[in-house]
């Protein structure tokens, strides 16, 4: 196995717990990078040559190496390992099968997430260094949950930066293109082979059910709603009425038909469009809602996009206070890993006092627990979820 000697810098960051080393802190005199294969797996030595850990490589990326172990290399024993400690915390924290099974650097082992849905689990990969185990973790997650099939989502955006191939999925045993879920109490089916990411977004669900539980009797706008996580929850919290706000029509297709599922067919009206616009249209028409759930993508993706991705949370919130009766509540969230709480109630902040409102922040909320967060990795804690109470 070859050596790769990193820096003193880095080798303070890793001893903090941190599990990334940056092409820049690479000691290339002593070990080339130009040497090293991609997914390549690699001892780690400090400057005295102290053996710190195992890293897998992609010698070309910015972050040229992920440690993913520190006493050991990873072999598929190793990884089931991991696979099952991650499984143990879920099936402590959940009484269903349904969750983030494992979430990459929360789980100490970088690239690898894994969504459960009942009988059938969706995995990405997104290390090269981990692309040879996919058979492996096809057969662990049969071996320690009985899956009767494996989906492998290889076309996401994560792959392109990773230098990964994006191509078909693979699939081990049988995947429906629908799978079921339950959330909060509330059934959902899910794309699982053609939505976004995973076909779901389990790291809401905490925040999904703190405002459903204030739901009662309300008028709910969902913006950028996908397939209806938050505003299905609201309806089964009480909501009179939902209007949901999506760019694709086959999320609220799925929309739909999960608002039928659960006996709310006749409580939905869905738009297919572009979230400002459609928000403008609705101030021209001087709609008002009790209850605006705002959770788009993410528009900050990388740092260079701050100014203008903080100008967009501010117009989208204030578009969302123009709408929001008085007394009504307001859901502010971000996924934007370069954003933070305090800079996104900044951006609420901000629309509030450009429209005249006052406001309340009574609720602060971040992930549900099946997406643990490294204390070193602050990029592991990127969801954000604010609701505010307009006074006036």
């Amino acid at each position: 196995m070859n050596s790769l000697r990193i820096s003193a810098r880095a080798e303070k960051r890793l001893k903090s717990g941190h599990l990334w080393i940056f092409s820049n802190e690479v000691d290339i005199q002593a070990t080339p990078l130009k040497g090293m294969t991609d997914g390549e797996q690699v001892v780690v030595e400090a400057p005295s040559g102290r053996v710190i850990g195992y890293a897998l490589m992609n010698p070309t990326a910015l972050i040229c190496g992920r440690l993913v172990g520190r006493r050991k290399s990873l072999d598929r024993k190793a990884l089931k390992q991991r696979i099952q400690q991650a499984l143990l915390l879920r099936e402590t924290v959940y009484d269903a099968p349904y969750y983030r099974l494992f979430y990459a650097d929360g789980d100490y082992l970088p690239g690898l997430i894994i969504d459960r849905y009942g009988d059938h689990c969706v995995v990405q990969i997104n290390s090269k260094g981990l692309e040879p185990f996919q058979a492996d973790i096809a057969e662990i997650l049969h071996e320690l949950v009985q899956c009767e099939g494996v989906l492998f989502r290889n076309d996401g955006n994560s792959r392109k930066v990773e230098g990964l191939e994006v191509k078909d999925n693979d699939e081990y045993g049988s995947v429906p293109d629908r799978v079921t879920l339950i959330e909060n109490g509330v059934q959902f089916q899910a794309p699982v082979k053609s939505g976004q990411k995973t076909g779901w977004f389990y790291d809401h669900r905490d925040n999904r059910a703190r405002i459903a539980n204030l739901c009662e009797g309300k008028r709910v706008l969902d913006v950028f709603s996908y397939v209806g996580a938050w505003g299905i929850q609201c309806l089964a919290g009480g909501a009179n009425e939902l209007v949901s706000v999506d760019a694709s029509e086959q999320a609220l297709d799925v929309l739909e038909q999960n608002a039928d599922m659960n006996g709310f067919g006749d409580r939905i009206q869905s738009f297919h469009g572009n979230a400002f616009d459609a928000m403008e249209s609705f101030v021209e028409a001087k709609e008002k809602f009790d209850v605006i759930v705002l959770d788009p993508p993410a528009f900050i993706k990388r740092k260079k996009d701050m100014r203008n991705g903080q100008q967009a949370y501010r117009r989208i919130n204030e578009l969302g206070l123009r709408l929001l009766e008085k007394d009504g509540l307001m859901v502010s969230a971000s996924c934007s890993m370069h954003l933070h709480h305090d800079q996104l109630q900044d951006a609420v902040q901000q629309g509030a006092r450009h429209v005249d409102r006052a406001l309340s922040l009574i609720y602060k909320g971040g992930h549900a627990a099946d997406h643990p967060i490294h204390p070193a990795i602050a990029e592991t804690e990127y969801l954000k979820a604010q609701i505010y109470l307009r006074r006036g």
